[in-house]
């Protein structure tokens, strides 16, 4: 065989081949390249989508936040005002009990006190009976005299 005509069979071989392949087969390859193109676009557009979604729901997550901080703030300076209410109405508590003990110890200290000058009066009746017996030489009946001792005792 001549290396010609080795050649042109080749030749002739090959377009025959490119002829089959480009009639029948590169449709369907480039049917799959298209198909496949499209998914990639199709998922370039859903990442951008899912890009501004997330840029979106971060907005979303910074708005909730700083009402939440707001919200925060004000339930603090609620129970600050509260804590303070607490305290103030627990002073005045303190100091209207206080009031009260003192007005029971000042009751006490004048009850005491009334206790202690007729404990005085009849001491001293006593004594003035004891000295006037002294001075008489002789014995005085106090249930006689109760009302003398009784007008003795207002003096002093």
């Amino acid at each position: 065989m001549d290396f010609n005509l080795t050649l042109i069979i080749q030749g002739v071989a090959f377009f025959a081949v490119a002829w089959v392949v480009m009639k029948f087969g590169w449709p369907s390859i480039m049917a799959a390249i298209e198909q496949r193109q499209a998914q990639i676009a199709e998922g370039l557009a859903a990442a951008d989508r899912s890009k501004k979604d997330l840029a979106q729901a971060e907005e979303k997550v910074n708005e909730a936040l700083r009402e939440a901080r707001g919200k925060a703030g004000e339930i603090i300076a609620q129970a600050e005002a509260r804590a303070n209410a607490i305290v103030d109405a627990a002073k005045e508590e303190a100091i209207a009990e206080g009031n009260r003990q003192k007005a029971a110890a000042q009751a006490e200290i004048v009850s005491a006190t009334t206790r202690a000058k007729e404990d005085l009066r009849k001491q001293v009746s006593s004594l003035a009976v004891a000295g006037a017996e002294k001075l008489i030489r002789r014995e005085i009946d106090s249930n006689a005299h109760k009302a003398l001792l009784d007008e003795l005792a207002a003096e002093i």
